[in-house]
């Protein structure tokens, strides 16, 4: 059993304020894609639960999200 493929986009731009000065933005996941990080097979076992069960546990991709920064030269 193979996993789907996800694409993800991120964007990035900066500008300089000074010659040691630039600003910058981030954004992750740009189209705020819903999808499967990456996928885990393997038993596992809820309260109330008499036995395991064996299943695809997954982890989601993060939503979209911003980062800003300032960055220095010294």
């Amino acid at each position: 059993m193979r996993s789907q493929s996800t694409t993800l986009v991120s964007a990035r731009a900066g500008y300089r304020l000074g010659p040691r000065l630039r600003a910058q933005l981030d954004v992750f996941n740009l189209f705020d894609r819903r999808s499967s990080q990456i996928d885990y097979f393997y038993e596992s076992r809820l309260r109330g639960e008499a036995a395991p069960v064996s299943d695809v546990h997954s982890h989601p991709v993060e939503r979209r999200s911003l980062r800003a920064s300032a960055i220095a030269g010294f």
